[in-house]
């Protein structure tokens, strides 16, 4: 009798603290649901960026040739306002891919007008950086060659 109250405590408990940890990620899931709704954006939005990249991608390993030709776009058209390793007119950039998503930096290289007007995140930047950060007049495949570069720069 004893064993089987010990096997029937044990269990209960185990089974509560499974259950702990769903309702902690689905309270999670509804802080973040809130936090987007407060904002007009999708949960995909709020934690990825406003702009034309709308799923997540599929990046694979560096690709050396991308991340060649990311350098000299960052070079031509970012590294006015940009340094990788200090504050600047904008933010360092060389462990940017550890603060943001993939998806994210890549929003903002390619919508920063709107990223700043809507989004919590690029907001917050605006207000330490005020100066706007302007389109650079670059396509999603520049775009994805500058994140490379990025990707690359940390080790």
């Amino acid at each position: 009798m004893k064993k089987l109250f010990l096997i029937t405590a044990v269990s209960i408990l185990l089974f509560g603290a499974c259950g702990e940890n769903k309702s902690g990620a689905d309270e999670e899931t509804a802080k973040k649901e809130k936090m987007a709704k407060i904002f007009g954006l999708t949960v995909f939005e709020l934690d990825n960026g406003i702009g034309p990249i709308k799923e997540k991608l599929n990046l694979g390993p560096i690709d050396s040739k991308m991340v060649e030709t990311g350098k000299k776009l960052f070079d031509v058209k970012c590294a006015q306002c940009h340094k990788l390793d200090e504050r600047y007119t904008g933010p360092a950039q060389r462990d940017l891919i550890k603060r943001r998503s993939p998806e994210y930096i890549m929003n903002m290289i390619l919508n920063p007008v709107e990223m700043v007007a809507k989004h919590p995140e690029a907001k917050k930047m605006f207000a330490q950086y005020p100066t706007q950060m302007t389109f650079q007049n670059v396509t999603q495949d520049d775009a994805r060659m500058m994140l490379e570069y990025f990707r690359s720069l940390v080790k």
